[in-house]
């Protein structure tokens, strides 16, 4: 049994994106209207904003957190070509202030000529860095050499992926056997030919390198999400196109030692949902990789899980209007252990799903 719950949102247009902080108390949304709001959730369960400000001058994609471990840091990209990093100051406030977090902009990354389309921080055993990418096709990765310093970030890497660009998503892992690696996925849809792209980073030449492309995903992509790496010698993929697909990479084992050119990787399809029977906008694990939720233009979020045969079976369905969805594939309740699993905000599909404590979701104009 899935309880949805509303929150008046109270955004003045489409809201494009949700993001959890690291623990799952903390939610930040996104909007055309050119805002981005934060919320705290009280000891009741209950969602309250404690802060929302004009980010952009034009519409905002997307916002992410970055790892409590460098404080209170939020980053936004948008159609105004720009990136922002924003950091949460707790001070003393006066009475007119109290209760209400400020937010200060502590750098603008302006090297983007086109929208910039998704940001996302690395996994925190890299440090303080970001990657953005752009509708001119360009992965850009950003770092902050100082922690304690977030308005000094470098450019560390242009990365040329030759199609527009729609999102990104780092591989979590952070075992010594895996180099840092991100996915790319664009929404190209004039050409016909594979729409991810997995680029790797070479320690021998200090840059990223294309290790592989997803040739069978040919449709326009509107999101890709790494699952979490629990001691894994594979990685798993999830992708949001005209339906939801799972991949496995399997890196291949080098000949020689001094073989330096980017991991090879033996690819295989897990799973293909055409459930949505439309596009689909948003996929999210959960922390251990064992539940996968997507959002679709159908108005509904499915949660996906695969049993020990690692075959993967639709487990529920929420819809963005909190409404039940009859005939529900799979077991009634088979994922209610996992918590609040769905949350309608401001008439916007969500995709969630909730485990161990923390949350993950993803929302998108319903």
């Amino acid at each position: 049994m899935f309880v949805a719950r509303s929150i008046a949102a109270d955004h003045k247009d489409l809201i494009h994106d949700v993001s959890y902080d690291f623990h799952g108390r903390r939610m930040a949304t996104c909007s055309s209207d050119q805002s981005v709001k934060v919320w705290d959730k009280s000891d009741d369960g209950e969602w309250h904003c404690t802060a929302s400000w004009k980010t952009h001058s034009g519409s905002v994609w997307r916002v992410t957190w970055a790892h409590p471990e460098f404080g209170q840091v939020l980053a936004s990209c948008s159609f105004d070509r720009t990136a922002a990093v924003w950091e949460e100051i707790v001070g003393e406030s006066n009475d007119k202030q109290r209760g209400l977090s400020h937010w200060i902009k502590r750098t603008t990354l302006v090297d983007s000529r086109t929208s910039v389309t998704d940001v996302k921080f690395a996994p925190k055993h890299m440090g303080l860095m970001l990657a953005t990418c752009s509708a001119d096709g360009v992965v850009r990765i950003y770092e902050a050499p100082d922690v304690m310093n977030l308005s000094q970030w470098s450019l560390q890497h242009e990365i040329s992926c030759k199609l527009s660009c729609s999102c990104i998503s780092w591989n979590p892992s952070s075992s010594r056997a895996h180099p840092p690696m991100f996915a790319v996925g664009s929404d190209d849809n004039v050409t016909y030919t594979g729409k991810v792209q997995i680029f790797e980073y070479n320690e021998n030449t200090r840059k990223y390198a294309k290790a592989e492309t997803l040739m069978t995903v040919t449709d326009p992509v509107h999101d890709v999400a790494f699952a979490p790496n629990l001691g894994r010698s594979f990685h798993v993929l999830a992708i949001a196109t005209k339906d939801v697909r799972i991949f496995k990479l399997v890196p291949l084992r080098r000949e020689t030692a001094t073989t330096s050119g980017p991991t090879k990787f033996e690819v295989q399809v897990m799973a293909q949902f055409d459930n949505h029977n439309s596009q689909v906008w948003r996929v999210s694990w959960n922390i251990t990789s064992t539940l996968l939720a997507s959002s679709g233009d159908d108005g509904c979020v499915r949660l996906w899980k695969a049993n020990y045969m690692d075959n993967w079976k639709c487990t529920g369905i929420l819809r963005g209007d909190g409404t039940p969805v009859n005939g529900t594939s799979g077991q009634p309740g088979a994922a209610s252990a996992m918590g609040t699993s769905g949350t309608l905000v401001s008439q916007a599909a969500v995709a969630g799903a909730v485990s161990a404590g923390r949350a993950k979701a993803q929302l998108m104009p319903g």
